[in-house]
């Protein structure tokens, strides 16, 4: 089986998971969380590289404000747990959208997240935290127009591949198999720039119990698409 170097996730259906079984939202985003270490060390067992999640979108403030607090409080709690789970397999964490949002205490963990594990040679673990598609853009347009206006880039240089250089994600290739949980067959502004040519898996099945037999299921189904580039067949000859 051809496994997807990158692998991108919508973490979608905690909270209706949670509804279905008669306990709060916010138990479902604490048995999410616990699920997204799980699939992390599937997902390189089977061989993946990279592993982007949609942990907390700039959308994600509107909701309810204790259901935002609880939130923050489930990710400060995952920082300490992902820094024994990183640690433990070897991984590289790398979060991507705009932590300047977030509380001091919160961004003082990512820092450290990130320092700890920057030379880990495991999965290389991606977590979208007040992360917006529009506004990483946004962010890299005004980077790239004040390097243009003191003089450090040339507009004429402005590509594709300098533009990438301002995303969060520079760096790092592009999702080759974005899934997403729950039954929404949407974007929700996930890495609009990034799944330009990355096929799309669609599940019923709510994010807590998206398991390893789930991950192989939308892995088999991308191998069983018929990948065209330009007209020409993905590893055929020109």
């Amino acid at each position: 089986m051809n496994i997807p170097q990158h692998v991108a996730i919508i973490l979608d259906g905690n909270g209706r998971w949670a509804k279905s079984k008669g306990m709060p939202r916010n138990y479902g985003h604490a048995q999410g969380s616990k699920n997204v270490e799980r699939i992390c060390e599937d997902a390189f067992r089977m061989g993946v590289k990279y592993l982007t999640v949609y942990a907390f979108s700039t959308e994600n403030w509107s909701r309810p404000k204790d259901e935002v607090d609880a939130l923050m409080k489930l990710l400060r709690n995952y920082m300490k747990t992902c820094l024994k789970t990183a640690a433990k397999n070897d991984m590289k964490i790398r979060v991507i959208g705009d932590i300047s949002k977030l509380d001091a205490d919160i961004r003082s963990r990512i820092a450290e997240l990130e320092e700890a594990t920057k030379g880990n040679g495991g999965l290389n673990f991606q977590i979208a935290i007040n992360y917006g598609s529009r506004d990483e853009l946004v962010r890299a347009v005004r980077h790239l127009s004040r390097d243009v206006k003191e003089g450090r880039l040339d507009p004429d240089e402005i590509d594709e591949r300098r533009i990438e250089r301002y995303l969060d994600t520079h760096d790092i290739p592009d999702p080759d198999l974005l899934i997403r949980t729950s039954g929404e067959q949407r974007l929700s502004n996930y890495l609009l720039w990034q799944l330009a040519y990355t096929e799309f898996y669609f599940t019923d099945v709510p994010w807590p119990d998206f398991t390893k037999e789930e991950l192989v299921r939308a892995i088999e189904h991308y191998n069983a698409r018929d990948r065209r580039f330009g007209g020409v067949k993905e590893g055929q000859n020109v």
